[in-house]
């Protein structure tokens, strides 16, 4: 297979977002919102214009950061009428601080809605009704526990057997986990629910040993999903699609002001481009080139407008 032949372009993101206090300096913070769903949302809502819809699905409160919320989501261009709403909880929240040019993070997120989710299956199904493409990750599966997983395993096969095709990022973050076995055996158990694979190399040697990004390639085929891209950081993506394997190489890039975000622009170019029907080898490059974009400037998610000229390529290619 070489290219998707998509008829449903209506994309859904399930995951937290959170607030976010950046410094600015003298003691000054700028608030924004992120995640890694949301940001991939964020990119693609830019990216794929009026060809398509994109949506969010998550938690959150009915208190004035809530709202402030829902008002960031629809100036990108992000439908929210799939979010739950819990006046007992609220958004995450997270502060960034810095050491030099060091970024470390400071979480409160226990008392966010985004945790619940998934806790109401019905609710759960008929948001993820009628969707092309399905995006989840790792923090998705981290943040809403046993019984949210199994909710949404059961709802992901239920939309998959409607037609959706279902994407995943691993995105292993140990510190939202009991332990180590409980991440790989839950990140284990929903890709049987998994249509696209998108891994970083580093999280897969760091918890699941392996010794190169062929290995984490061979090890995800052996689960048997049918289209994979292994990103590597600055070194080449790695993907396979049907069993047919390729490489793309990552170019040098000249300025790089912040790489928080990579992953999850990489991901928004490439499910950007497969969405118009462009080839894995295109999509990778498409994501690359995004990737390159969004980490030439501070933060995870890039001003609106910025990842316009993109559409153009993403059109060409699938149409080449």
């Amino acid at each position: 297979m070489t290219a998707r032949t998509w008829i449903n372009r209506n994309v859904v993101g399930v995951g937290e977002a959170m607030l976010e206090f950046a410094p600015v300096g003298d003691g000054l913070y700028r608030r924004g919102f992120a995640g890694d769903t949301l940001n991939i949302c964020w990119h693609l809502a830019e990216l794929i214009g009026g060809s398509g819809s994109v949506g969010y699905l998550t938690g959150i409160g009915t208190d004035p950061w809530s709202e402030h919320f829902l008002a960031f989501l629809a100036s990108g261009g992000v439908d929210g009428s799939r979010i739950y709403r819990d006046p007992a909880r609220t958004i995450g929240l997270y502060v960034i601080s810095l050491d030099g040019a060091e970024r470390s993070f400071t979480y409160w997120r226990e008392a966010s809605a985004a945790r619940r989710l998934a806790d109401d299956p019905v609710r759960l199904a008929e948001a993820l009704r009628g969707i092309g493409l399905i995006h989840v990750s790792g923090i998705t599966i981290a943040i809403i526990g046993h019984e949210g997983r199994r909710n949404l395993v059961k709802a992901l096969d239920r939309a998959r057997g409607e037609g959706a095709v279902v994407s995943f990022d691993p995105n292993a973050r140990l510190r939202l986990w009991p332990d180590e076995d409980t991440l790989r055996r839950a990140t284990r158990e929903i890709m049987d629910a998994v249509d696209i694979l998108l891994p970083s190399f580093d999280d897969e040697a760091k918890f699941w040993g392996d010794a190169t990004p062929d290995a984490t390639l061979a090890r995800m085929e052996g689960y048997g999903v049918r289209e994979i891209a292994v990103k590597n950081g600055g070194e080449a993506v790695l993907f396979s699609v049907d069993g047919v394997r390729g490489e793309a190489p990552t170019p040098p890039i000249e300025t790089v002001r912040d790489t928080t975000g990579a992953g999850d622009a990489f991901n928004a170019g490439y499910l950007a481009a497969r969405l118009a029907g462009s080839p894995p080898l295109r999509s990778c490059e498409l994501g690359q080139q995004v990737a390159a974009e969004v980490i030439g400037h501070f933060g995870a998610l890039t001003p609106k407008g910025t990842l316009a000229r993109f559409r153009e390529a993403i059109e060409s290619h699938a149409n080449s």
